[in-house]
């Protein structure tokens, strides 16, 4: 007899619908939930997951923080529909990325142009 097994990892998206300003790039988006976890299969099928981990990000450029794994499990289970300001101020410094105004890359402080279109960023 034989078994067939095997550990992998998978991202999954939560339910969860906000918007709100993002602090990287002052555009209006959408927060999406993101799971990161482990899991041990047992001729294919997920028997045991563990490591789990929130991520929250924001449609718009991208940028993500992890959360804490109970405000987690909490928009998993669905009994939290709503994430804190506190964690989207934490995503990104506003003074090290900017954004053109031409093409909408994004800049690093010290670019005098912008390196897609060539555009002046001042």
């Amino acid at each position: 007899m034989f078994f067939i097994m095997g550990v992998s990892q998978k991202q999954k998206k939560l339910e969860f619908n906000q918007m709100s300003l993002c602090t990287c790039c002052d555009r209006y988006g959408q927060i999406e939930i993101m799971m990161t976890y482990s899991y041990l299969m047992l001729f294919f099928i997920p028997v045991f997951k563990w490591c789990k981990r929130y991520y929250a990000v924001m449609k718009c450029c991208q940028s993500s923080v992890e959360i804490d794994p109970k405000i987690g499990r909490e928009i998993e289970t669905g009994e939290r529909n709503e994430l804190d300001i506190e964690y989207l101020r934490k995503m990104c410094h506003k003074s090290s990325n900017r954004i053109c105004g031409h093409c909408g890359a994004r800049l690093e402080a010290e670019f005098d142009y912008c390196p897609k279109c060539g555009s002046p960023t001042s």
